[in-house]
């Protein structure tokens, strides 16, 4: 079949490679009339703005068939107040929005409205770039400006995207595999909009493409077939995977770009023949059929893009001028598009994206692998590329805690079975044992209290010491283990006394090791305690190099009679959650797997810093905060958030026959744990919350709430009650 592509750019190569991969022929044109010269047996028109003036109305009275919609239909994408309004009209699923004409009137009512999270639309064809998503309220006030003519405003939604192509005859929509852009120019979603900077398919998970089509493109199709102007070609659904379910960001009349590159990579169906079957009314003689593996495609973008591209740089591949007029197959599994450049040897920047490399691999990683690889080949001077396609999918994918290397439970069940042989060596002055991650030892010789108690704890940072080593930073490790040891003390009752250390690295570096024990100094400074010793550990071979671990053990004394938890904890007794500064000291196996494809000094929102900021923000204490309280019968218990949650360390205050019920949603929660809710999609909520905790790091047992409160110096929140029954907790 001859074939004719009508574009000139990195979705149209990927386009003419798939169906010359079939055995067609297939050229790139750059316009309608040297397409009807040509007199082909199938057009597939790429750019949208080609479909808005009308190519496949003149294809089409040229009596060549033409694979893409009308001028008229075409406006689901050339009018994005047209594509909003019909989307209500049909009752798809989707933000709240607003047509106007003029940004004068769009701010007030903007201001009139309280202000709230939009999204800033150009009414018509922008090349992917007509979209503003403003963070605060001045570059809201600049994104209405910024849109010269009529605008949509739209209710700002988050969550993951994912992009739904369906293939429609005018009667049936069928959906090609999933797929997910990264749009925005720079790592971690930051940065302008662009036509798209890399993507990947299928996308994982559990999505139906077949519901989705059908909630989502089939009533489009079915209504303009009522109308008597049946849609022929690709319709594109923008989604976004929210918290209410999938909802719709954007309807196009086309391929994506770089969507194409990636799902047609995964397309085993002949492209031409189902193209054609759809032009002549049915297409439910081909069968659409997907490749195994997974697909990956990585933009390489022009300096200066999107705003202002500059051109001219010549591109190398490994050295070399690079020399080629359409897609190549540059190794087995590997294609490389051209796109913005021109031909010639050696190609110069001749666009705002230059050309796209896409991988098919077994896997999302070995795809991902294998396309960095070819684009660590290419140069040219002020080139730009992402560096974490993929990532959020990457951290979808992750399914539990244990899947990252950590098994909560076997942690569980060696403390459990560990505890008879440790309670077998105590005599009757050991009041507490392993249970609550530490002991307590009753030491009579302290004269100024009654019946003084030693408490001590013993625990490490974990995993977080590699994102500090990766960092270089290592002041805040150094706070962590202490800050961590004494508020495990703390939660009975007892004040720090002293600290010791334990420091073991593959090469001691002096530099290194002084940072970290000035943390633990400036951490026990601000506890009251003493940095009484330690011991740094020299273990080459044992780490690998750079690698470091920190230990540390911490004792404090109580009062026999202020011991927590107190016995009067009882059925009704209120919750109340003290903010923690960040994930502390735990989870860490899980939040590096989710984002190890990010690089960190990104900022994906919510964020409001970097991503190593958030992740490395140290432990808090909370001793100076709640020491008003620790003598007050008011507070019956405290339970620090550590490994394991609220579900696990609530348990360990808590007597025989009471339980706890949490209330999800009742305190705000901090931005990196919105982040990982967002994209961990495929990890339980329950495991979730066993993993992090999730903006909650000290619990609070009172029945005294408002008097409770009063004494804390910060915010507070009411998160839960006690109950009768298992001495579990169930999160509601």
């Amino acid at each position: 079949m001859r074939v004719i592509v009508l574009g000139t750019g990195g979705r149209e190569q990927a386009i003419a490679h798939a169906c010359r991969s079939h055995g067609h022929s297939a050229t790139l044109v750059g316009s309608v009339d040297l397409a009807i010269a040509e007199r082909p047996e199938l057009v597939i028109v790429g750019p949208e703005s080609l479909l808005a003036d009308g190519a496949a109305d003149q294809l089409t009275a040229a009596g060549i068939a033409c694979f893409g919609p009308t001028a008229a239909l075409a406006r689901l994408e050339s009018s994005k107040g047209f594509a909003r309004d019909l989307a209500e009209q049909l009752g798809i699923p989707g933000p709240t929005h607003r047509r106007y004409a003029a940004a004068d009137i769009a701010i007030a009512e903007w201001e009139a409205a309280g202000r709230p999270d939009v999204v800033v639309k150009a009414d018509g064809l922008a090349a992917g770039k007509g979209v503003i998503v403003p963070t605060d309220h001045d570059s809201t006030r600049a994104a209405f400006a910024t849109i010269d003519g009529p605008m949509v405003v739209e209710q700002r939604i988050s969550g993951m995207e994912i992009t739904l192509l369906a293939v429609c005859d005018g009667v049936t929509a069928r959906a090609l595999p999933l797929s997910t852009d990264h749009k925005r120019i720079g790592d971690g979603d930051q940065g302008p909009n662009t036509g798209g900077m890399g993507a990947i398919c299928p996308v994982g998970g559990h999505l139906d493409s077949a519901a989705l089509t059908k909630t989502f493109v089939q009533p489009v199709v079915d209504h303009f077939a009522a109308a008597g102007t049946p849609y022929i070609g690709v319709i594109y659904a923008g989604l976004m995977l929210t918290d209410d379910g999938p909802q719709l960001i954007e309807f196009n009349c086309r391929f994506g770009d770089p969507e194409a590159q990636a799902v047609l990579a995964v397309l085993e169906t002949d492209l031409a023949e189902l193209a054609l079957a759809c032009v002549r009314g049915d297409q439910s003689s081909v069968a659409i059929r997907s490749r195994a593996g997974v697909a990956c495609t990585v933009v390489v973008a022009a300096p200066g893009y999107p705003d202002a591209p500059r051109f001219g740089a010549p591109i190398t591949v490994g050295g070399q001028p690079l020399d080629i007029a359409s897609s190549v197959d540059w190794t087995p599994g590997v294609t490389l598009h051209p796109a913005g450049m021109t031909l010639g040897q050696p190609a110069t920047v001749n666009g705002g994206r230059v050309l796209s490399v896409t991988a098919l691999g077994i896997d999302l990683a070995a795809a991902r692998s294998e396309a960095y690889a070819v684009v660590e080949q290419i140069h040219f001077d002020g080139m730009q590329v992402r560096s974490d396609i993929g990532w959020r999918a990457h951290a979808a994918a992750v399914t539990s805690y244990a899947s990252t290397g950590v098994n909560i439970d076997e942690g569980s069940r060696a403390v459990s079975s560990m505890r008879d042989a440790v309670e077998a060596t105590h005599g009757p002055a050991v009041l507490r044992g392993v249970g609550s991650f530490g002991g307590a030892f009753s030491a009579a010789a302290f004269a100024n209290l009654t019946d003084p108690v030693l408490v001590g704890s013993t625990d490490g940072v974990g995993t977080k010491v590699e994102l500090a080593a990766r960092a270089g930073r290592y002041a805040g490790v150094g706070m962590d283990i202490v800050n961590h040891c004494v508020d495990d003390v703390l939660v009975q009752g007892a004040r720090p006394l002293f600290f010791l250390d334990y420091v073991a690295s593959s090469q001691i570096r002096a530099e290194m090791v002084a940072e970290i024990v000035g943390g633990m100094a400036a951490a026990c400074a601000a506890n009251g305690c003493a940095l009484l010793g330690g011991e740094t550990a020299e273990m080459p071979g044992v780490y690998h190099d750079g690698a470091f671990d920190i230990a540390g053990t911490l004792v404090g004394v109580v009062d026999r009679a202020q011991l927590l938890p107190r016995p009067t904890v009882a059925v009704g007794d209120t919750l109340i959650g003290i903010a923690s500064s960040g994930p502390h000291t735990n989870g860490y196996s899980l939040l590096r797997r989710l984002f190890d494809w990010l690089p960190l000094d990104a900022q994906p929102a919510p964020l409001d810093r970097p991503l190593i900021d958030a992740l490395l923000e140290p432990h808090r204490s909370y001793l100076n905060l709640l020491s008003p309280l620790l003598t007050d019968p008011a507070l019956k218990a405290m339970a620090h958030i550590t490994g394991g949650g609220l579900p696990e360390n609530l348990p360990r205050v808590l007597p025989e026959g009471i339980g706890a019920d949490i209330d999800l949603g009742s305190w705000p929660m901090p931005p990196l744990f919105q982040l990982v809710t967002q994209v961990a999609t495929a990890l339980p909520i329950d495991e979730l919350y066993r993993t992090l905790n999730m903006g909650i790091g000290m619990v609070l047992v009172t029945d005294q709430p408002d008097y409770v409160q009063s004494l804390i110096a910060e915010p507070t929140w009411v998160i839960g009650s006690l109950r009768a029954g298992n001495r579990d907790v169930a999160l509601r």
